[in-house]
């Protein structure tokens, strides 16, 4: 199998859609949540999230990066700036714990029918690759700790041995939960 990760551009938003939103509703996920206000939504695109996602796409850095196993589209991982995600900057219950300027994930997905088959170790390596080639000195995630199986039937926000897998240390806790279970801070230093 070959797996490649790439930007999200105008050219590859289709792909990207078909990861995060095959069916293209209106208020299904486009990976907005934590990145613009429903105010900046309408100011982006309208009334359409898609629209504002497209314009999103347009910025550099990407918000994030496409993975595909043999050509074809299977996962998405929201990464880009911790300052480019401004919920997550002004968030009071995920602060950062230094001065140390971050990119963020926030989410990751690996598209239905594509699950369960190793698409998530290269997904993040590939996300962690692309910040250091924009000149990012460290990668942060903020995954849960689960003692059993988590509900993954949407984006999420990862789990602490999915992190680990790919160089990344515990470096603190949030005051953040997910699914009732606490919210790790984990960093991957990045060389450079």
């Amino acid at each position: 199998m070959e797996f490649e990760v790439h930007p999200l551009t105008p050219g590859r938003f289709e792909d990207f859609a078909d990861v995060v939103n095959p069916n293209r509703r209106s208020t299904h996920c486009w990976c907005l949540s934590h990145r613009i206000s429903a105010g900046e939504i309408r100011e982006l695109g309208g009334e359409s999230r898609e629209q504002a996602m497209r314009c999103l796409s347009e910025r550099d850095p990407a918000p994030g990066v496409i993975g595909y196993a043999d050509g074809v589209p299977v996962g998405w991982c929201s990464i880009s700036p911790r300052t480019a995600i401004p919920r997550l900057e002004a968030s009071k219950l995920i602060r950062p714990v230094d001065d140390v300027p971050v990119w963020s994930i926030i989410c990751t997905v690996i598209r239905g029918g594509h699950r369960r088959r190793g698409y998530t170790r290269p997904l993040l390596e590939g996300a962690v690759a692309h910040a250091a080639a924009q000149g990012a000195v460290a990668v942060e995630a903020h995954p849960v700790d689960p003692d059993g199986r988590m509900d993954l039937t949407m984006a999420f926000v990862g789990t602490r041995a999915m992190f680990e897998a790919v160089g990344f240390d515990v470096i603190g806790t949030t005051d953040a939960q997910a699914s009732k279970m606490p919210r790790l801070v984990m960093r991957r230093s990045l060389p450079g």
